[in-house]
Protein backbone atom coordinates (compact mmCIF):
# COMPACT_ATOMS: atom_id res chain seq x y z
CA UNK A 1 0.00 0.00 0.00
CA UNK A 2 1.68 3.25 -1.05
CA UNK A 3 2.29 5.43 1.98
CA UNK A 4 2.48 8.57 -0.16
CA UNK A 5 -1.09 8.10 -1.37
CA UNK A 6 -2.41 7.59 2.15
CA UNK A 7 -0.53 10.60 3.50
CA UNK A 8 -2.25 12.84 0.94
CA UNK A 9 -5.69 12.42 2.43
CA UNK A 10 -5.21 11.71 6.13
CA UNK A 11 -5.28 14.66 8.53
CA UNK A 12 -2.10 15.96 10.10
CA UNK A 13 -1.40 15.59 13.83
CA UNK A 14 -2.13 19.28 14.29
CA UNK A 15 -5.55 18.98 12.67
CA UNK A 16 -6.62 16.17 14.95
CA UNK A 17 -5.15 17.81 18.07
CA UNK A 18 -6.99 21.06 17.35
CA UNK A 19 -10.35 19.33 16.95
CA UNK A 20 -12.47 20.46 19.88
CA UNK A 21 -14.13 17.13 20.65
CA UNK A 22 -10.81 15.25 20.68
CA UNK A 23 -9.12 17.37 23.34
CA UNK A 24 -10.25 14.87 25.97
CA UNK A 25 -7.51 12.49 24.80
CA UNK A 26 -4.79 14.99 25.67
CA UNK A 27 -1.28 13.58 25.38
CA UNK A 28 -2.42 10.08 24.37
CA UNK A 29 -2.96 11.32 20.83
CA UNK A 30 0.67 12.45 20.70
CA UNK A 31 2.02 8.88 20.90
CA UNK A 32 4.14 8.49 17.73
CA UNK A 33 3.02 4.88 17.27
CA UNK A 34 -0.50 6.16 16.66
CA UNK A 35 0.67 8.27 13.70
CA UNK A 36 2.88 5.83 11.82
CA UNK A 37 1.77 4.18 8.62
CA UNK A 38 2.58 0.50 8.78
CA UNK A 39 0.68 -2.53 7.58
CA UNK A 40 -0.61 -3.28 11.06
CA UNK A 41 -1.56 0.24 12.15
CA UNK A 42 -3.21 0.98 8.80
CA UNK A 43 -5.22 -2.27 8.66
CA UNK A 44 -6.40 -1.78 12.25
CA UNK A 45 -7.33 1.84 11.46
CA UNK A 46 -9.45 0.71 8.51
CA UNK A 47 -11.22 -1.86 10.69
CA UNK A 48 -11.90 0.70 13.42
CA UNK A 49 -12.88 3.52 11.06
CA UNK A 50 -15.27 1.38 9.02
CA UNK A 51 -16.83 -0.09 12.14
CA UNK A 52 -17.34 3.33 13.74
CA UNK A 53 -18.70 4.79 10.50
CA UNK A 54 -21.64 2.40 10.74
CA UNK A 55 -22.56 3.37 14.30
CA UNK A 56 -25.82 5.34 14.38
CA UNK A 57 -24.71 7.44 17.33
CA UNK A 58 -23.33 10.92 17.77
CA UNK A 59 -19.67 11.00 18.73
CA UNK A 60 -18.32 8.59 16.15
CA UNK A 61 -15.08 10.60 16.14
CA UNK A 62 -14.51 10.14 19.84
CA UNK A 63 -15.25 6.42 19.65
CA UNK A 64 -12.93 5.89 16.67
CA UNK A 65 -10.03 7.80 18.25
CA UNK A 66 -10.51 5.99 21.57
CA UNK A 67 -10.48 2.60 19.83
CA UNK A 68 -7.44 3.62 17.77
CA UNK A 69 -5.59 4.53 20.96
CA UNK A 70 -6.61 1.28 22.68
CA UNK A 71 -5.64 -0.93 19.72
CA UNK A 72 -2.61 1.17 18.64
CA UNK A 73 -4.02 1.92 15.21
CA UNK A 74 -3.34 4.93 13.02
CA UNK A 75 -5.43 7.71 14.61
CA UNK A 76 -5.81 10.04 11.62
CA UNK A 77 -6.93 7.22 9.36
CA UNK A 78 -9.46 5.92 11.90
CA UNK A 79 -10.66 9.49 12.35
CA UNK A 80 -10.98 10.10 8.59
CA UNK A 81 -12.85 6.93 7.73
CA UNK A 82 -15.86 7.77 9.88
CA UNK A 83 -16.75 10.45 7.36
CA UNK A 84 -17.99 7.70 5.05
CA UNK A 85 -21.25 8.38 6.81
CA UNK A 86 -22.06 11.96 6.00
CA UNK A 87 -25.35 13.75 5.36
CA UNK A 88 -25.44 12.39 1.80
CA UNK A 89 -24.73 8.74 2.63
CA UNK A 90 -26.39 8.41 6.05
CA UNK A 91 -29.96 7.78 4.86
CA UNK A 92 -28.94 4.93 2.54
CA UNK A 93 -26.50 3.35 5.02
CA UNK A 94 -28.85 3.52 7.99
CA UNK A 95 -31.82 2.34 5.93
CA UNK A 96 -29.79 -0.69 4.83
CA UNK A 97 -28.74 -1.25 8.46
CA UNK A 98 -32.38 -1.05 9.58
CA UNK A 99 -33.48 -3.54 6.92
CA UNK A 100 -30.62 -5.89 7.83
CA UNK A 101 -31.45 -5.63 11.53
CA UNK A 102 -35.14 -6.27 10.91
CA UNK A 103 -34.25 -9.32 8.82
CA UNK A 104 -31.85 -10.65 11.47
CA UNK A 105 -34.42 -10.10 14.22
CA UNK A 106 -37.10 -11.65 12.01
CA UNK A 107 -39.38 -8.67 12.39
CA UNK A 108 -41.35 -7.06 9.63
CA UNK A 109 -39.73 -3.76 8.60
CA UNK A 110 -42.04 -0.85 9.14
CA UNK A 111 -43.31 1.05 6.14
CA UNK A 112 -42.44 4.47 7.44
CA UNK A 113 -42.45 7.65 5.49
CA UNK A 114 -39.04 9.15 6.05
CA UNK A 115 -38.94 12.82 6.84
CA UNK A 116 -35.70 14.66 7.52
CA UNK A 117 -36.79 16.29 10.74
CA UNK A 118 -36.04 15.98 14.42
CA UNK A 119 -39.72 15.42 15.20
CA UNK A 120 -39.94 12.44 12.85
CA UNK A 121 -36.76 10.98 14.30
CA UNK A 122 -37.87 11.24 17.94
CA UNK A 123 -41.34 9.83 17.18
CA UNK A 124 -40.00 6.92 15.09
CA UNK A 125 -36.99 6.06 17.24
CA UNK A 126 -38.87 3.77 19.61
CA UNK A 127 -40.03 1.67 16.64
CA UNK A 128 -36.76 1.47 14.70
CA UNK A 129 -33.95 1.61 17.28
CA UNK A 130 -33.41 -2.12 17.88
CA UNK A 131 -33.28 -3.23 14.21
CA UNK A 132 -31.16 -0.18 13.39
CA UNK A 133 -28.71 -0.91 16.22
CA UNK A 134 -28.42 -4.62 15.40
CA UNK A 135 -28.07 -3.99 11.67
CA UNK A 136 -25.49 -1.25 12.08
CA UNK A 137 -23.43 -3.41 14.47
CA UNK A 138 -23.43 -6.33 12.04
CA UNK A 139 -22.61 -4.05 9.09
CA UNK A 140 -19.84 -2.40 11.09
CA UNK A 141 -18.28 -5.69 12.14
CA UNK A 142 -18.44 -7.13 8.63
CA UNK A 143 -17.05 -3.97 7.02
CA UNK A 144 -14.37 -3.71 9.69
CA UNK A 145 -13.19 -7.28 9.10
CA UNK A 146 -13.37 -6.81 5.33
CA UNK A 147 -11.43 -3.52 5.54
CA UNK A 148 -8.74 -5.07 7.74
CA UNK A 149 -8.29 -8.08 5.45
CA UNK A 150 -8.34 -5.95 2.28
CA UNK A 151 -5.71 -3.47 3.49
CA UNK A 152 -3.55 -6.22 4.95
CA UNK A 153 -3.58 -8.21 1.69
CA UNK A 154 -3.04 -5.11 -0.49
CA UNK A 155 -0.09 -4.09 1.67
CA UNK A 156 1.39 -7.62 1.59
CA UNK A 157 1.03 -7.77 -2.21
CA UNK A 158 2.69 -4.38 -2.62
CA UNK A 159 5.63 -5.50 -0.49
CA UNK A 160 5.84 -8.78 -2.40
CA UNK A 161 5.95 -6.89 -5.72
CA UNK A 162 8.67 -4.57 -4.38
CA UNK A 163 10.78 -7.53 -3.29
CA UNK A 164 10.30 -9.26 -6.65
CA UNK A 165 11.30 -6.10 -8.51
CA UNK A 166 14.33 -5.73 -6.26
CA UNK A 167 15.31 -9.36 -6.89
CA UNK A 168 14.96 -8.84 -10.66
CA UNK A 169 17.13 -5.70 -10.56
CA UNK A 170 19.83 -7.50 -8.59
CA UNK A 171 19.89 -10.49 -10.92
CA UNK A 172 20.40 -8.35 -14.04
Amino acid sequence: MPKKQLRKWIPTPGTVRRHRSLRIFGRWVENTNLWQLSRHTTAKAFAIGLYCAMLPVPGQMIISVALAIIFTANVPLSFSLIFITNPLTMPAIYYAAYKLGAWLLRTKPLDVEFEASWTWFTQSLDEIWLPLLVGSQVMGIILGIFGYLLIDSLWRNAIRRQWQARRRRRSQ
